[in-house]
């Protein structure tokens, strides 16, 4: 019979594996959606209302900008999923990562139709709204991979230094 401390311990390592792992998964499967027709036509409606990506339409065309992204999620994912090797390199992803869920998140405040006004705007949220606010919690994942990968970085220095 195990303990509620052992259960605790083992539960708390599960729902770390599949925090991280899930996600790589979802990082990984948005960044590769990236290189879609479709995709690249949706996210158009978020980068050309964000005061800080919509200059980026003037230098590339919405494949190619789709495909940066789409780039830049794929390494990011990439990168946390490393962990278990190089913690420090996953350390970088989930910072990357983090700060693309700070970039999507400001979605919400400029993103014309948050709102839903069928129910009377906000705080109701439209399907768009509903969509772009998962990042809070995937904001927090790439947060808690942050703080963790540093936390194994500094442990491998400290018995490689023993």
């Amino acid at each position: 019979m195990i303990s509620a401390r052992q259960a605790g311990s083992r539960i708390s390592v599960a729902g770390a594996v599949v925090l991280r792992y899930g996600l790589v998964v979802v990082i990984a499967w948005i960044g590769a959606l990236k290189f879609t027709a479709s995709e690249a036509a949706r996210i158009q409606q978020y980068v050309s209302h964000s005061p800080f990506l919509s200059w980026t339409g003037e230098l590339l065309d919405p494949k190619a900008l789709s495909a940066v992204f789409g780039t830049t999620e794929l390494a990011a994912a990439i990168l946390i999923a490393l962990r278990p090797l190089l913690p420090r390199s996953s350390a970088v992803g989930s910072l990357l990562a983090a700060g693309l869920f700070l970039t999507t998140l400001s979605f919400l405040f400029t993103t014309p139709g948050i709102g839903d006004p069928a129910a009377g705007g906000l705080p109701a949220l439209s399907p768009t709204g509903q969509f772009l606010l998962k990042d809070i919690v995937l904001l927090g994942a790439s947060l808690w991979t942050l703080g963790e990968s540093l936390a194994a970085a500094q442990r491998k220095d400290t018995s490689a230094g023993s």
